[in-house]
């Protein structure tokens, strides 16, 4: 019996040895002239079942190496640009196999006699989202981010609030190739205007996220993708450009410039690439405020004018790297920094008349607020994908740190003025604010392709955030500086945010079906140090997602989709502090704001490229700014609360018109109905609606000799937001035409928005003791020039494009 073991145990192991064995298959690539191929992409496939092994790149020698191969019969597929696709004969692997040299044909001459036209549209619409395709735009030349942004379709950019809206929603999560940028309010958009068009590639709207993604942005995400090129060898693009703001009665020096460029280096396993930028911008707001107060005794009325001139120059940085480890994993490192440094000079002058006792007097108030705004952030990420065996199979892991450091220094000087002018009192202000926001973050997705029809994807995150905020506020008393202890104030803020989600996606022949589910664990703490002042939360919320698509035949489809999604207030919002503005004018925030909650619900029509879709948005306690006006000393305080109710429900139809072989158009045109309600706003019930509508056309000519036209038209009318209502119709025309040279490699752009300068926005507040109307008239008009040359490798994409950042942090820091 033991010697039975012994030779059972020998036989199991020799068994196990014969098993395991693997073996290696290598090889060349050449032409015809047998020249070696460089990054050819070379596929094994196995036989019978003809699944595919594994997948490599040859070398710049042309050659390639598979390891541990499987005793059994393959084929290999050869794929190469400006080469027929070839595929081998079998062959038999039992041992190391070195190949002979593969020969594969060049389809040179047939591709010179072939004129390719593959300019992608300016708006593309797809099944979960609208891509805006910037990088081959016209009209989008010489931009900013938040420029392009006003004329995308169904987006609204609030220049009086500093908000973006999607579809007439607020609760926008702006993300930058995948990544969320951890700002808000002004902060965010002060980033987006410092950031040039000659940055971006494309701008994907994304109304109904999955469970996937956080579920933050009540009214979807906004995703920024920069430019990357990702093919073999050294590649990259270098651009310039430069504008001028052409408008009545402002400054002079309104011209910007913007300088940047784009390296790539792929070579065997190792992929390099970085991005430089460099932006000088400028900015201009001619504000006029009327606002009246009435108590029993006394009427005033001020007149209020405000110049604010802005000058900022931006840096921005990326340095990454992706290594190959093999065939079917590859990690990652990147790292992201800007800078941004803002000057902000506003001047303004404020009127007031008076009436007490049927007696009328007047004075003025002048103040130059001088304001200096260094931003910094620095991103960093580490990140690993593998693929297994099973096509559609992966595991991701991301870990990222970001650090934002944003610090203001603003100075008020004040003159008092009596009705003949005489000079009564002067006051000096100064504030010092310092923000540190850290955030740690990480998560992990796993998709699983069951099979052909079915998917399942499954994750997990957690981030951790702390928020530092100190505010000196010091007026100048008796020759000296003294601290305003009202205002000074230190908050901490502590954010962790742990969340899992599962989807389930499956397809018939004609119906495709998605459920999701995530579910968020929110830990919150705000100290307000100085007035000794904590708000301790903790939440746990659910958000389903629920998408069905259903093919009708080739030309028509439907599609319903349902979502439940938070936005919880930012960082700022929530800091109690009190920012002095101007005499007559304050800005605080609020440590009791609650996270809104909206549920989305779609459905839509497809005919070929033409859509049509019905929403429905219904949002509890909606963050909305209110006015608050003190009877006595006339200060207006801006706040944020929640406001009880608020739904929106809107009709979109999009219809690309193909008018002749040079003239494509594409056009999107919404409707909305806003409705708010509450029950207690101010002391008061509130009930409000309102009708709107938003269009937007884009015009595309391909012209002789390498030119072409782009035209773009977009209009909002006015529209209604809590208690603030738009009282005119917005609309800009804008132009752009280029010309491309040396095989399309350099690209010179001259482009105008606003050409008839009918950009401009006004409105009205007019609620319990508060009533204003407002005139905002900024640098809409301006002329750009753009050049743009790509150099290097422009035509071998890499094998596969994977995402190296962390899809789905969620920050919400900024101003109020």
């Amino acid at each position: 019996m033991k010697n039975l073991l012994v030779l059972l145990t020998c036989l199991l192991v020799c068994g196990t040895s014969f098993a395991q064995k693997l073996n290696k298959i290598s090889g060349k690539i050449t032409n015809e002239k047998t020249e070696n191929v460089p990054y050819a992409i070379v596929k094994l496939v196995r036989l019978p079942d003809s699944n595919l092994v594994k997948s490599s790149s040859a070398d710049l020698d042309g050659g390639f190496t598979f390891e541990e191969i499987k005793t059994g019969e393959y084929f290999l597929s050869i794929n190469m640009v400006g080469y027929k696709t070839l595929t081998t004969a079998k062959f038999t692997v039992n041992q190391d196999v070195v190949l002979p040299a593969i020969k594969i044909e060049s389809v040179t001459k047939q591709l010179k006699e072939v004129t390719i036209q593959g300019k992608k549209p300016y708006i593309e619409r797809k099944i979960d989202k609208t891509v805006l395709n910037v990088e081959g735009s016209i009209v989008s030349s010489g931009n900013s981010a938040l420029e392009l942004l006003e004329k995308a379709p169904g987006v609204t950019v609030d220049r009086q609030n500093d908000e973006i809206k999607l579809n007439n929603k607020s609760g926008i999560t702006v993300m930058i190739d995948g990544k969320t940028n951890f700002l808000s309010g002004a902060d965010v958009t002060t980033l987006l205007s410092n950031m040039s068009s000659d940055q971006i590639a494309t701008i994907e709207l994304i109304t109904n996220p999955s469970s996937k993604y956080d579920a933050a942005g009540a009214a979807g995400i906004i995703n920024i993708k920069l430019k990357r090129n990702k093919a073999y060898g050294t590649n990259g693009s270098l651009s310039l450009n430069t504008g001028q703001g052409f408008q009545p009665n402002f400054p002079k020096d309104m011209y910007r410039v913007g300088l940047s460029l784009t390296l790539n280096h792929r070579v065997n396993k190792w992929n390099v690439y970085g991005t430089g930028a460099f932006n000088r911008k400028v900015g201009f707001n001619n504000i006029n405020v009327l606002r009246s107060t009435l108590t029993s005794s006394l009427a005033s009325s001020f007149n209020q004018n405000f110049e604010r001139e802005m000058k900022g120059v931006a840096y921005m940085g990326k340095l990454g790297a992706d290594y190959y480890v093999s065939d079917k994993t590859v990690i990652g490192v990147m790292v992201d920094a800007n800078t941004i440094n803002s000057d902000l000079n506003n001047v303004s002058q404020t009127h007031i008349r008076e009436m007490q006792n049927s007696i009328a007097s007047s004075n003025t108030v002048n103040q130059l607020a001088l304001s200096d705004s260094p931003v910094g952030n620095l991103t960093a990420n580490f990140n690993i994908k593998h693929d297994f065996d099973k096509e559609g199979t992966n595991l991701t892991f991301d870990a990222d740190y970001s650090g934002f450091s944003n610090e203001k220094n603003d100075k008020f000087n004040a003159q008092y003025l009596d009705n003949s002018g005489t000079l009564t009192k002067t006051t000096a202000l100064r504030n010092f604010t310092d923000a540190q926001i850290n955030v740690v973050a990480a998560k992990s997705d796993f998709t699983w392709a069951v099979n052909k029809t079915v998917k399942v994807e499954a994750g997990l995150k957690s981030s951790y955030v702390v928020t530092h905020n100190d505010l000196i506020s010091e007026e100048y008393l008796s020759g000296a500086w003294q601290n305003d202890v009202g205002k000074s104030n230190s908050f901490i803020y502590k954010e962790n945010i742990n969340a899992a989600y599962a989807n389930f996606a499956k397809e018939w022949k004609k119906w495709q079906i998605q459920l999701g589910l995530r579910t968020e664990y929110t830990h919150s703490n705000g100290n307000s140090v100085t007035s000794n002042k904590v708000v301790d939360r903790n939440y746990l919320s659910l958000f389903p997602t629920f998408f069905v698509n259903q093919t009708l035949n080739k030309d028509n489809s439907l599609n319903y989709s349902f979502s439940r999604r938070v936005d919880r207030p930012n960082y700022q919002q929530l800091n109690p502090f009190v920012f002095y503005m101007d005499p007559y004018a304050l800005d605080e925030g609020n440590p009791y704001l609650k996270p809104q909650f909206t549920y989305n619900y779609e459905v839509g029509y497809t005919y070929k490229e033409i859509s049509f879709s019905l929403n429905y948005a219904d949002t509890k306690d909606m963050i909305t700014q209110i006015s608050q006006q003190n009877e006595e000393t006339r200060i207006v305080n801006v706040i944020r609360k929640n406001l009880g109710r608020a739904q929106t429900y809107s009709a979109n139809l999009y219809f690309p018109v193909k008018v002749t072989k040079f003239w494509r158009m594409q056009n999107n045109l919404s409707m909305f109905f806003l409705k708010f309600d509450d029950g207690n706003l101010e002391g008061a019930a509130y009930t409000a609606n309102k009708v709107a509508y938003n269009f937007n056309t884009n015009h595309s000519f391909t012209l002789p000799q390498d030119f072409s036209l782009e035209l773009n038209f977009w209009l909002n009318t006015p529209s209604l937001r809590g208690v603030e209502q738009t009282t005119i119709t917005q609309y800009a025309l804008n132009a752009g035409i280029q010309k491309s040279l040396m095989n399309k490699k350099l690209k010179i752009r001259l482009s105008m928005d606003d050409i008839f300068l009918t950009n401009h926005w006004e409105g009205k507040l007019q609620y319990q003791n508060v009533n204003l109307n407002v005139v905002n008239r900024y640098l809409s008009r301006r002329g750009a020039f753009t050049i743009n040359y790509a150099f290097g490798n422009q035509n071998v994409k890499s094998a596969r494009n994977r995402n190296t950042a962390t899809d789905d942090i969620k920050g919400r820091a900024g101003s109020n």
